[in-house]
């Protein structure tokens, strides 16, 4: 073989070993090939797998080859896998959402193949005990709320030294007012249903005149002697 016909054959050689090892014009996967397509693959970049010259994803999830922490689950991705967090609802999981649960988690129970919230508050008679405090759900548990007026003070609501009753302003004449309009309507209803000639309520009309005469005359009396003893 002569020097010349020598030298070309060295030459095709070598650069057919550069396209081999290199991996130059190889198909998509392929870090080494013997040409272009993808069934000539003869090594893969890292996450895939030869098989019959081609390069296949690993699929680490199912192969246990993932190293994800707890609570989480894997997903394959090409040529790599990524960790996902489960579902709120679950402890420990096998895929996303609440269907997935491989346990509930607190605040939740299991309801047709997933886990669903407990509502607490529809549950719970007693879950926020107190008439000036009211319960609200959350997702997996619930809190208690004062009311309009109160601040939680501790573990009770307390009215807000700001915040007033109706009858917190009333003074004494608004009330002896009020008293003598009440005391006035139960006497003409009593004094109605004498006027028809019921005994029954003929005498508690007289009775309720009496009482309410003792009543003036004593709170006259006492306003008397009390001015009386302020003159002094």
């Amino acid at each position: 073989m002569s020097p010349s016909r020598m030298f070309f054959l060295s030459t095709v050689l070598v650069v057919a070993l550069f396209h081999l090892v290199s991996g130059q014009n190889c198909s998509e996967h392929c870090k080494a090939c013997g040409g272009p397509e993808k069934d000539q693959c003869l090594q893969c970049h890292t996450g895939f797998i030869l098989h019959d010259n081609l390069c296949v994803d690993i699929d680490e999830c199912g192969t246990d080859l993932d190293r994800c922490p707890d609570n989480t689950y894997c997903l394959n991705t090409h040529g790599s896998y990524e960790c996902k967090e489960c579902d709120k609802a679950c402890v420990g999981c096998m895929g996303g959402g609440a269907a997935r649960c491989k346990k509930c988690a607190p605040g939740f129970r299991s309801s047709g193949m997933r886990c669903i919230d407990i509502d607490e508050c529809g549950e719970e008679v007693l879950a926020c005990p107190g008439v000036s405090v009211f319960c609200v759900n959350t997702e997996g548990s619930f809190h208690c709320q004062c009311a309009g007026g109160y601040t939680r003070t501790g573990n009770t609501c307390e009215r807000n030294s700001a915040e007033k009753g109706f009858f917190d302003d009333i003074q004494e004449d608004e009330i002896e007012v009020l008293q003598q309009m009440f005391f006035g309507v139960v006497l003409c209803a009593l004094a109605t249903l004498a006027a028809k000639g019921d005994l029954v309520f003929t005498s508690i009309f007289m009775g309720a005149v009496a009482a309410m005469a003792a009543y003036w005359l004593s709170d006259k009396s006492d306003r008397l002697i009390d001015s009386i003893l302020k003159g002094r």
